[in-house]
């Protein structure tokens, strides 16, 4: 297993490539996202988050998945758009993903060994989970869909 999330290749919803070494040196929240999602306003959240340390060196990354419930059906560019006027999104936004199962992302897979959720369990339990990187590219915190953005204020500041 790899020692950071650097060594991840990862696509964007627009489709191109990019190794998540792009970010080495700033503190990563990964996040997988849906827009039907009853959690889904945290979009604004995360943007607010975003919008208030990118200077200081916090990129929030968000990987849409349908693995729950389906409430991600649409294609990429329905995604972008529907963030873009919705929620104002503009810190990064990947290809759809799985985050669990066979067929789970290898980034998803090294971000659930690394930060193990209740009682344990790898697994993702439902859209908006959220995992906090450090500048080092290792994870240092797994937080619930019910955590709302805001709370993580706190943890992202102890690390820029």
């Amino acid at each position: 297993m790899t020692a950071d999330v650097y060594g991840f290749e990862v696509r964007t919803i627009s489709g191109k490539k990019v190794g998540l070494d792009t970010y080495e040196n700033q503190v990563m929240l990964i996040v997988n996202t849906a827009s039907k999602c009853g959690f889904t306003p945290q979009y604004e959240g995360l943007e607010s988050l975003y919008a208030e340390y990118k200077d200081k060196g916090l990129v929030v990354l968000g990987f849409p998945c349908n693995q729950f419930g389906g409430q991600e059906p649409g294609s990429e560019t329905d995604i972008a758009e529907f963030c873009q006027l919705n929620y104002g999104v503009t810190f990064p936004m990947f290809a759809k993903i799985d985050v669990n199962g066979d067929d789970a992302d290898p980034l998803f897979k090294y971000l659930k060994k690394s930060q193990t959720g209740l009682l344990g369990s790898e697994k993702i339990k439902w859209n908006f989970t959220k995992f906090l990187v450090n500048r080092d590219g290792k994870v240092t915190a797994r937080f619930a869909p019910m955590v709302k953005p805001k709370d993580l204020a706190k943890d992202i500041e102890k690390l820029l």
